[in-house]
């Protein structure tokens, strides 16, 4: 494992424990001014910068604070250049809501880029899979 996908590792640990912390100085350390964010509850469009990011934290502390875990379970980073990317699965939900899907995974993708000398997240993708058993329509 190179050097800097071991930073990568670090940063994006220490970033899901603030987050578990519910530590608003650790979740935005380590992050691009001009992040870009999709996520699971609205607003879909997503959202851009800093301050907007940080609005979006309050709601998820006080959900998580009634019990909810925040745990990753996996996670792979990919280091090319001045560029990189990560993925992972997280466990996120009351403690009943694993137990009822334990399939059921939050998928976190963060595209990062090198600042300065230091990596930065410049982009997070949260999601869940839709396990609803529907039928998807067809591409076209």
């Amino acid at each position: 494992m190179s050097e800097d996908e071991k930073r990568i590792r670090a940063l994006i640990e220490q970033w899901a424990a603030a987050v578990h912390r519910g530590d608003m100085g650790g979740v935005l350390a380590d992050h691009a001014e001009d992040i870009v964010m999709f996520d699971v509850p609205p607003p879909y469009e997503g959202v851009r910068g800093i301050d907007a990011y940080r609005e979006t934290w309050p709601p998820f502390f006080a959900w998580q604070a009634q019990g909810a875990v925040f745990e990753p379970e996996s996670l792979d980073v990919t280091v090319g250049g001045d560029v990189a990317f990560a993925h992972a699965l997280l466990r996120c939900g009351t403690p009943e809501e694993p137990a009822g899907r334990p399939e059921n995974r939050l998928r976190l993708t963060l595209g990062l880029r090198r600042e300065r000398g230091r990596w930065i997240v410049a982009h997070e993708h949260h999601s869940f899979p839709d396990l609803s058993g529907g039928d998807a329509a067809p591409a076209g």
